[in-house]
């Protein structure tokens, strides 16, 4: 099982969920993250009612999975895990279908979910995918949000305490 893919079709969270176990046999949890497109634009909130029909994700192949990968080790040096998969869809993605996934296998639950959140706050900040969204305002590119950014910066904030 390789950590990391990058696809185009929809993925199957059951069969991934029993590789994973597979792979880690000494586990003694295992964490999800699936994220799903939503049907609204990113910066409207729920008072606008404006929707989205779809987004497309392109990627900068070779170097996405790299960088997926980097993310990923070093997330194993700060709270090791058994196993680990990352999958992130690109193409074009209607709206609810599932975009990506994180999913981390650990003897502790903490490591785990530690893990899981770390690998999911980097890659929206760190992985070269870039996002279009196209519906009822058009077309347009969406920018890293604050609260990402903010997310992944808090990573390096613990190490100064």
């Amino acid at each position: 099982m390789t950590d990391v893919s990058i696809i185009e079709d929809d993925f199957d969270v059951a069969r991934e969920y029993q590789a994973l176990c597979d792979a880690a046999k000494g586990a003694g949890a295992v964490v999800f993250f699936v994220g799903l497109v939503r049907d609204l634009y990113d910066d409207s909130g729920s008072e606008s009612g404006d929707r989205i029909e779809y987004i497309e994700l392109q990627h900068y192949p070779g170097m996405t999975e790299s960088l997926c990968q980097e993310i990923i080790d070093e997330a194993r040096s700060r709270f090791p895990f058994d196993a680990v998969r990352v999958i992130h869809r690109v193409g074009k993605l209607y709206a609810n279908e599932q975009i990506v996934m994180v999913a981390v296998a650990s003897r502790h639950r903490d490591n785990a979910f530690q893990a899981a959140r770390f690998i999911m706050d980097y890659l929206k900040t760190r992985a070269t995918l870039w996002k279009k969204e196209f519906g009822a305002r058009g077309a347009r590119w969406i920018t890293m949000k604050l609260k990402d950014q903010e997310a992944a910066a808090s990573w390096t904030d613990d190490e100064i305490e």
